[in-house]
């Protein structure tokens, strides 16, 4: 079936709440997909951060393949699944956490964050959760809350109450909410959707400490900055300040849907039975798959750091040679951002004609979060395309 034919069937069949390039994905290899057409793409996409492995990676299929062999893809929170226990242990090691819930999305894995911030404030009074502007945590009613972007709220009106809206990177803004009822700060690292911002070390340094002083607990989304995309295992190792609530998913299933909540410390024990769950948490062919990504994660994000310092070099090389289209590059490891004077989909739509897979985040962002697995080759190729997009601009 033809790329044509699939749009026309999707906009016949789907409920109109993306706005999707008419392609249809049909296969992958490596750092490759090809549509249905038998085109070709460089994908620096990679599923919105997810495929860290890139397509047909052999590890992956013999996972699948076993599970699929075993005629047992699920089975329920009733019982264990080695699968899913070896994830959670992973999970811990890597992080230094000591608790991990499974889940299968990144709002899934932030309502699980949210609720423990409550239970755990319920008993002093505290019910307040603090989040930032131009913030995204996800699209259920309190991933929606807390994100801080009027537009994911037009329309859906009541948000959730018991929750305000700091200044991302201003300390001063979050001291000024700080009360006796604040339970918790939910921040990302490394803001994704808001326009590719990294947070400062004195920043998150300055979070860590009111949580201390105020008891209350300090939530890292590393939902789309984790799983070894920044150059470490997880985004929060990059700045040595450990958070008592980790949240994870993209990533992390090997591109089956699966999320992660870690507790650390303080937030150890927060929940008992009947407080939470998930149907399909440490589903066992998503665990299968990210048993494979993690045991890859150390040595992949030591790649990462490397090849995403020279993305990030290339980028900044495009901003000076086109500065009357490009602000500034900005970004860690493989999250990288182009800010753009002209709208991100013009640029998109012209490196897609010349076979470069790219997206957009915030208004004016060019995004890049390819497969860790992207090479300097891999690189030069995006970057060559992107020129040559915007010199046609």
């Amino acid at each position: 079936m033809s790329d044509q034919k699939i749009v026309e069937l999707g906009k016949a069949n789907y409920m109109n709440n993306y706005s999707q390039f008419p392609i249809a994905i049909k296969s992958g290899k490596g750092m490759v997909l090809t549509d249905e057409d038998g085109k070709e793409y460089l994908d620096f996409v990679a599923g919105i951060a997810v495929n860290a492995l890139g397509y047909g990676n052999e590890d992956e299929k013999k996972a699948l393949l076993s599970v699929i062999d075993s005629g047992v893809l699920h089975t329920s929170n009733l019982y264990y699944n080695a699968h899913a226990v070896h994830v959670a242990e992973m999970l811990n090691k890597l992080a230094g956490s000591e608790e991990v819930f499974l889940c299968n999305s990144g709002a899934e894995a932030n309502e699980a964050a949210l609720k423990m911030a409550r239970k755990y404030g319920s008993e002093k009074g505290k019910d307040v959760i603090i989040s930032f502007q131009h913030s995204f945590h996800g699209r259920t009613y309190g991933a929606i809350t807390v994100t801080g972007q009027d537009k994911y709220h037009k329309g859906f009106a009541p948000m959730l109450p018991g929750v305000a809206y700091a200044e991302y990177n201003n300390l001063d803004s979050v001291k000024a909410l700080v009360d006796e009822r604040t339970a918790a700060i939910i921040v990302e690292p490394l803001q994704g959707e808001g326009g590719i911002i990294p947070a400062e070390k004195d920043f998150l340094e300055g979070l860590r400490k009111l949580a201390d002083e105020n008891d209350f607990l300090l939530i890292f989304d590393e939902v789309q900055c984790g799983m070894g995309r920044t150059g470490k295992p997880f985004c929060f190792q990059n700045y040595g300040i450990e958070p008592d609530i980790l949240t994870l998913a993209k990533a992390l299933g090997g591109g089956l849907p699966m999320g992660a909540t870690l507790a650390f410390k303080r937030a150890k024990g927060i929940f008992t039975p009947g407080d939470h769950a998930a149907t399909f948490g440490g589903n066992v062919a998503a665990s299968a798959l990210a048993g494979v990504v993690l045991s890859k994660l150390p040595e992949l994000s030591a790649k990462v750091a490397e090849n995403g310092a020279y993305l990030g070099k290339k980028l900044e090389e495009l901003v000076r040679k086109y500065p009357s289209l490009c602000t500034e590059a900005r970004g860690m490891g493989f999250m990288r951002g182009l800010d753009l004077k002209v709208p991100p989909r013009s640029v998109i739509a012209k490196c897609m004609e010349k076979g470069l897979l790219v997206c957009s985040a915030g208004y004016t962002v060019l995004r890049f979060v390819p497969p860790l697995i992207a090479s300097k080759s891999d690189i030069d190729k995006a970057i060559a395309i992107v020129d040559e997009a915007l010199s046609e601009l």
